[in-house]
Formats: C-alpha cells, sequence, structure tokens
C-alpha cells in the first residue's frame, strides 16, 4: 500500500470513531517525553486524536485516552515511563481508560517485553515507524477490545498529510528528515529511528508557506541530522524533486528564507561533518535564519571523539568555529557535552573545559553519560564511576555558569528583536519573548504586543535572563 492511499485508509477509521464516540464529549492526555521531534510527532497524535473528537486535557484522571509518547536516550526516561505506567494503572481501575504507549522506547525489544509482562493493562503499543496508523489502532481497542502492538524494525516511510494539532500559534516546527546513519557508539537513535529518510522538498515549503498564511512567525526545522538533507537520496543516485530550487540543506535554507510572513528559522540537530560552506553562506546570507547555531561537541577530546565514532577531531571542530564566526555576523552558538564517556580520563575530560573556554558557548546542554542497551559504548570496558561521572558535571557546570554572566553582559545597552511568546511564569504582570540567540527576555507591556516582533533595549541581566524595556511597538 503506497503511503497516499495510507493516509487516506486512516481517515476512514477516523470517521469510524467519530461515529462511535459522537455526543459522548470523550478526553485524552498525551504526556510526551524526549526532543523537539517526539513533541512533533504528539501534535501529529493529538491533531488525529482531536479530529475523532476528543478534547485533551492535562489531568490523566480525567481522559478515556491516555497516550504517553517515549523517548530511550536517557535511562531516567525509562523509570519515568514505569513510574507514570503504575500511575495509570490506578486510573484505568477506576474509570477503564485506554493505555496507548508509543515512541523511540517501544522500538526497544526489553522494553515493549517488560510492558507486556509487569503491565498487561497496556491497550496499544506502537512505534516510531506506525504512528500514523494510530486511528486503526484505536479503533481495533475501541471496537473489538483487542490488545494491539503496532510495531515494525524496518525503517519506515515518509507520510505526509496526517493531521497536526499544535502547541503554539507563533511557532511551529517542521520535520525535514527521519532517522539518523551517524551511529555515534553512545545513541541508541539509529535503532529505533531508522536510517535518513527525507522528506520531498515542495512537502517542506508546501507546509511552511501554509504555516506563514496562519500566522506563524518561527519555524524550526527537525531531523537528528538536519544539514544532511538529501544527502543519502544523492548518494544511491536518487532522483530528486527539486522545487523553488531546494536540492540540498542551503537551499532549503535559502528557499524558505523567501516566504512571505515567516520571520524567524531555526534548525536542530545539525553534525559537525556536514557543515559545508554553502550551509554556512547560507546561514550567514539569510536574514530570517538565526544567527545562534547549535553545533553539538559531545567531547572536546580527539581520542574520546574517535571513540564516540564523532567523525571529528578537537582541532576540526575549533577550526569549523572560527571559520563559522568569520562568515557569519553576530554568530552565536549553543552545544550538547556529555560528561563521563567509557575510558574518559581526567586529561581526556579537561581537554573539553578547555573547548568550553575558546568557544564561550551562549548555551550548553550537559548530560552525564548513560549507558543504552543496544549501544557499542554499553559494551565498552571502563564505565567511569557515578562518582566520577557527577565530579566532572560539576566541574562543567560551574564553568559554563561562570561564563554566562560575561555573555550577557555583551546584551545590556542593545536593542534586540523580540518575539513577544506570551506573560511571564514567573510574573504574569511582565511579558516574555526570546531574541534571535534565544535568549529569555522578560518587560512591561500590553498583551497585544504577544505573537509580534518588537524592538526592545536591554537594560539588565539576571543570569537566567534578561530584562528589556520597549523602543517601538512593532517592527515593520
Amino acid at each position: 500500500m503506497d503511503t497516499k492511499h495510507e493516509i487516506e485508509e486512516q481517515k476512514k477509521y477516523i470517521q469510524k470513531i467519530q461515529e462511535i464516540i459522537k455526543n459522548k464529549k470523550y478526553k485524552y492526555s498525551i504526556l510526551t517525553m524526549g526532543c523537539q521531534l517526539n513533541e512533533n510527532d504528539s501534535e501529529k497524535l493529538s491533531g488525529m486524536v482531536e479530529k475523532m473528537g476528543y478534547t485533551r486535557v492535562e489531568d490523566p484522571k480525567k481522559a478515556d485516552l491516555n497516550i504517553i509518547n517515549t523517548c530511550c536516550v536517557r535511562e531516567n526516561a525509562e523509570d519515568r515511563l514505569f513510574g507514570k505506567l503504575g500511575e495509570l494503572k490506578k486510573i484505568k481501575e477506576n474509570n477503564g481508560s485506554i493505555v496507548a504507549i508509543g515512541g523511540c522506547m517501544m522500538q526497544e525489544k526489553h522494553i515493549t517485553n517488560k510492558i507486556k509482562e509487569s503491565y498487561p493493562f497496556v491497550d496499544i503499543l506502537f512505534g516510531t515507524h506506525t504512528l500514523h496508523k494510530f486511528p486503526e489502532d484505536l479503533y481495533k481497542t475501541i471496537n473489538e477490545k483487542n490488545k494491539i502492538e503496532d510495531i515494525i524494525d524496518t525503517d519506515g516511510e515518509i507520510y505526509e498529510n496526517i493531521l497536526v494539532k499544535r502547541n503554539n500559534n507563533i511557532k511551529a516546527s517542521v520535520t525535514i528528515m527521519n532517522g539518523c546513519n551517524n551511529f555515534c557508539t553512545y545513541c541508541i537513535v539509529p535503532y529505533v529511528r531508522g536510517r535518513e529518510r527525507s522528506r520531498e522538498p515542495k512537502a517542506i515549503i508546501e507546509e511552511v508557506k501554509k504555516l506563514a498564511k496562519q500566522g506563524y512567525k518561527e519555524i524550526t526545522l527537525l531531523g537528528q541530522n538536519v544539514n544532511s538533507y538529501l544527502k543519502v537520496e544523492k548518494e544511491k543516485g536518487k532522483k530528486i524533486e527539486e522545487y523553488e530550487g531546494v536540492n540540498s540543506f542551503a537551499t532549503l535554507l535559502k528557499a524558505i528564507n523567501k516566504i512571505e510572513g515567516i520571520e524567524r528559522i531555526r534548525f536542530v540537530s545539525p553534525h559537525p561533518k556536514d557543515f559545508t560552506d554553502d550551509v554556512i553562506d547560507a546561514i550567514a546570507n539569510c536574514d530570517k535564519v538565526c544567527k545562534l547555531i547549535h553545533l553539538p561537541l559531545q567531547s572536546g577530546n580527539t581520542k574520546v571523539l574517535k571513540e564516540m565514532n564523532r567523525k571529528y577531531t578537537k582541532e576540526q571542530y575549533l577550526n569549523l568555529v572560527e571559520k563559522m564566526k568569520e562568515k557569519i555576523p553576530n554568530l552565536t552558538l549553543s552545544t550538547d557535552i556529555i560528561v563521563g564517556f567509557p575510558g574518559e580520563t581526567e586529561e581526556e575530560f579537561e581537554d573539553t573545559l578547555d573547548v568550553v573556554k575558546k568557544v564561550k558557548f551562549e548555551q550548553v546542554y550537559m548530560f552525564i553519560y548513560s549507558r543504552r542497551v543496544g549501544t557499542p559504548g554499553d559494551k565498552m570496558p571502563n564505565q567511569i564511576l557515578e562518582e566520577t561521572k557527577h565530579k566532572r558535571f560539576n566541574q562543567l557546570k560551574e564553568l559554563v555558569e561562570s561564563q554566562i554572566e560575561e555573555n550577557n553582559q555583551k546584551y545590556i545597552g542593545t536593542t534586540q528583536k523580540i518575539l513577544v511568546e506570551g506573560t511571564s511564569k514567573n510574573n504574569k504582570n511582565m511579558l516574555t519573548g526570546r531574541t534571535d540567540s534565544n535568549k529569555v527576555v522578560i518587560f512591561e507591556g500590553s498583551k497585544d504586543l504577544i505573537n509580534k516582533i518588537i524592538d526592545l533595549k536591554i537594560v539588565s541581566e539576571h543570569m537566567w535572563y534578561l530584562k528589556g524595556e520597549i523602543i517601538s511597538k512593532e517592527c515593520d
């Protein structure tokens, strides 16, 4: 069955469920674990479920359908899932709600086996490659009272035109590719998301144009390795149906930059090895592409990087940073760092601290190495003691936090364009938004500024956020 026909079939199941639950005011809850790709998947699940007639609630106790969309990157994600399943067991006993578990963790056989053995009340298990079939799975559960396990081990297909219910009316994420071919030795993603598959350029451009017409201002392009977009297809000699000149990640950025109504373009996550000159030039020359670039480091030591299978050295990474700083005005960088990879010595960890000192990242996402079953890293000797990992993590954290105030100082007195997102969580009398470099800014202003881009003068820094004052009401 081709992908278009498959989606049409799922629409029929949506209609069947509409008839079954008509006038019953059914509700659903959805818990999303993990990355922005998971968030995007949950928006698709919500789109399908709300089309069936369900209304979303935050409290699982009030829901007739409870969905958990799992992540398996960190070990504590498993603990969180099983803790939630314990809560859902009691809820199901009280109100008979349907429980569905999906996402990356369901692609791990040892996890699904544990769920079936220890949590037999779960009604639906579905994987990353069968998300589009959720209407069919749910229908069979409702109509036939069947337990459903809908998980496949193949790489899956690209499915277009899946219904989406977005969590935000100003910022939207757009997946441009699925899967990963890098096989970093610490990472389970290629095993649960499959190999790289890129969406057709026309589908991406049309989705962004539609979002622009709906009033969205900021687009984040998503993929496990976005800057290798269409690379695999080219290597395989597959004919690429170009659309508006798009045949690479660089040309995709240029095409989206031309779309009227879109004000900001971000992307995650790229890989340093695929930051080719044309991508760097596109970032420099596209005025809507944010100049905060996420450049995952993982480790600052060349030997550790090799064992991680990262395909670059410390020197190559630092040279790339210098090249980007030379070509891209106002560049700021964020990164990911893993502390305590198997065999990492104190001297090798010091190399990571050295890179952080030299680059002065705007944001650092720090992780303690977590063993994942099925990855080469899990089988490596010389696993680092937890105590040592935590000690190094705290050293890195202290360094990063010492740089934050210095980084923040450069904003004071400057004028920044801020995308106003809403009221501050900590002070309902203040508005909040973000700079191009993703810095949180709070300020006093009228709520009619929400969803607009305005100029603010930055007047002070407060470690984790900046404070601003309005200069002009709205930019042109």
